[in-house]
């Protein structure tokens, strides 16, 4: 009889995406921890296999630790459910809603998140003219973690031509966004809790870059932030409400920009919400969940014991 202390993990990590270094570090800390929790651990590498071999392990849990495509847009999801092993974090929809920029701020508009303007354009229609006023912000739509992130500055005569690269590896489709000034905030949910918010202060960079994330001093993070109280409750407010409206599950992380130079208490805009939060040593998830009172081990041990199938 299985019991939960030795209830056999799989995590699931590297794959196949753009984050793929980021989530063999994810990955290679929540097996960690979760052996010294006591459970059972297999790590996999994800490759094209990974149904055989899951089949074949019949693990009791999943522990998602992929980032980006194939493992946070409801492909991974969808394996799981298919071989009914119950997994961590969001279920197919709200992975593959989230993971779409567009389809994402659409659904958060509509919740009464405050989002960005922005408009969804092929690379070439992005390289052949500014489809906003600059400054915007030009994103994949599909990618995490900042990657292939460019920022157009005010100014700026000609619009982005390393989108014409025959290299660019994220796809046909960007989004053009209008640039949002201001402080960096993030707020993680976990179940249906918010957490508390973090303020981003990067060593150098205009806006919290990959290389700001995962390089060691490449950002401070402060916690609390040092907002108003009514600017951090609806900070708090607004990710679980983008964390529901998105049908999040498990734990979730929602990035926000905050001018505080519009107004008296200045304007919040979400700019995504991320349902694999990395878990990396310089993540902001388990930061903020270690305020709350868990260690790493505690964080990871909640995610198994709240893992499902038909999330």
């Amino acid at each position: 009889m299985t019991t939960r202390e030795n209830r056999h993990v799989a995590v699931l990590m590297g794959g196949w995406a753009a984050e793929r270094e980021v989530s063999l570090r994810s990955g290679a800390a929540c097996a960690a921890a979760l052996r010294e929790e006591g459970f059972r651990v297999t790590t996999i590498d994800v490759g094209p296999d990974v149904a055989l071999r899951l089949a074949e392990l019949k693990p009791d849990v999943a522990f998602n630790a992929l980032h980006g495509r194939g493992g946070e847009d409801g492909v991974i999801q969808g394996v799981l459910e298919a071989l009914r092993i119950p997994y961590t974090h969001s279920g197919v929809l709200a992975s593959a809603l989230a993971m779409d920029k567009q389809r994402a701020k659409a659904v958060m508009a509509a919740a009464g998140v405050p989002v960005a303007e922005g408009v969804v354009v092929t690379r070439q229609e992005a390289a052949s003219r500014h489809v906003l006023p600059p400054p915007y912000v030009v994103k994949p739509v599909n990618e995490g973690s900042s990657i292939g992130v460019i920022i157009v500055r005010e100014g700026r005569d000609h619009p982005p031509q390393e989108l014409l690269r025959r290299d660019w590896p994220h796809g046909e489709l960007v989004m053009v966004e209008k640039y949002v000034a201001g402080r960096e905030l993030t707020c993680a949910v976990m179940g249906d809790r918010p957490l508390d918010v973090i303020e981003i202060r990067t060593a150098g960079q205009t806006f919290y870059d990959y290389e700001s994330k995962y390089a060691k001093g490449g950002s401070t993070h402060i916690l609390p932030a040092p907002l108003k109280p009514n600017v951090y409750r609806l900070v708090q407010e607004l990710a679980l409400k983008a964390h529901r409206a998105l049908g999040c599950r498990g734990v979730s992380r929602a990035d926000f920009r905050w001018d505080d130079s519009q107004g008296e208490d200045g304007e919040l805009v979400c700019l995504e919400v991320n349902t694999q939060p990395g878990m990396t040593g310089t993540s902001l998830a388990p930061e903020m969940a270690a305020y709350a009172g868990y260690s790493f081990g505690r964080f990871v041990r909640w995610m198994v014991d709240d893992a499902s199938c038909d999330r």
